[in-house]
């Protein structure tokens, strides 16, 4: 039985949530957690917590163990950007793109 995690206008790009995100794909949750815990990258934070909070959600279901779940699906999708502007020479203006991402991952039983 599938289970999600949705974490939602999360300040990272999606492109460097998806390094991250591509490491533990398909890994056992447990390897995962553990491979996340000591990566430097800020996402590996941020995605840590996503897959805890899918596994919090497996646990209120009660036919699922929670030993044998594994990554089956993780993604990051664009969210809306921010844009901010920074003064440069000559009284000119440069528009900055914080984006932002929408993570997903789904575990299931091996």
């Amino acid at each position: 039985m599938e289970t999600r995690a949705v974490a939602k206008y999360v300040r990272i790009s999606p492109r460097k949530a998806r390094l991250v995100m591509d490491q533990v794909r398909g890994k056992r949750v447990e390897e995962a957690l553990n491979m996340l815990t000591f990566a430097p990258q800020k996402a590996a934070r941020i995605v840590k917590k996503v897959i805890q909070s899918a596994v919090a959600n497996a646990e209120q279901n009660t036919n699922v163990d929670i030993d044998n779940l594994y990554i089956k699906k993780i993604y990051a999708d664009e969210g809306p950007t921010l844009k901010r502007f920074r003064p440069r020479a000559l009284g000119r203006a440069t528009r900055i793109r914080k984006r932002t991402s929408h993570l997903t991952v789904i575990l299931d039983e091996k």
